[in-house]
């Protein structure tokens, strides 16, 4: 296990989108570090959110750390507009044909950190010959493209077992979840293993901010 605090990432997805500056300013002021911002195609995933223009407008505004999930069929192309936008880590899916080594060691020779994502059903196994490069692994507990989805309490092994490679492999990777993260699914992924959380929904509509967080991070 790793030593690093439990955090929690704030999904911008769920925010007002005609009002992404306030959600920024939302996540700080509740006191927060990061906010996990949704990249989408609509190919790799069935929905379109956010460019690089809009990280590249949002950074002067936000001390927040931009933990960027790439949910991109071809993220190896996007890796430097990204970066020079603004984001502090870039993570990609296993799941699409590209060179996963050679894109997560561009991301780390522009100063960014990298991260590797995978679905539901993909098991662990893929990712683990990529642990050494990477100081993130996100495992989805639903499938990308939409907020608000149930989460799937069988990817709770997997985050099992990427805990015990970590501690194995003598390595300090965070192991992050997305998807359906509430106090009680967060909960049961931190007893799991996971120690950084990306909640959308159930932050935005938490009517008492700071109450959520204690919780969802005790």
């Amino acid at each position: 296990m790793a030593n690093s605090a439990p955090l929690l990432a704030p999904s911008l997805l769920a925010g007002n989108h005609a009002a992404l500056r306030d959600s920024l300013s939302i996540i700080e002021n509740a006191g927060l570090e990061w906010v996990h911002l949704d990249i989408m195609d609509g190919h790799f995933v069935p929905n379109l959110s956010f460019g690089p223009q809009t990280l590249s407008d949002l950074r002067p505004n936000s001390k927040l750390f931009f933990d960027t999930h790439l949910m991109l069929s071809e993220p190896h192309r996007y890796i430097e507009p990204f970066a020079k936008a603004g984001a502090q880590r870039l993570t990609i899916h296993i799941e699409p044909d590209y060179p996963h080594l050679d894109t997560l060691r561009k991301i780390k020779s522009m100063g960014v950190c990298a991260g590797i994502a995978l679905n539901p059903n993909i098991p662990a196994e893929r990712v683990k010959p990529l642990l050494g490069e990477v100081d993130l692994v996100l495992a989805m507990t639903v499938f990308p493209g939409f907020g608000g989805q149930s989460f799937i309490s069988s990817v709770l092994d997997k985050i099992k077992t990427l805990a015990e490679w970590r501690s194995q492999l003598g390595l300090n990777f965070r192991i992050e979840v997305d998807g359906g993260i509430n106090i009680e699914t967060g909960l049961a992924c931190r007893q799991a293993g996971a120690d950084a959380l990306v909640a959308g929904t159930s932050f935005f509509k938490a009517p008492d901010k700071a109450a959520f967080i204690k919780a969802i991070l005790a």
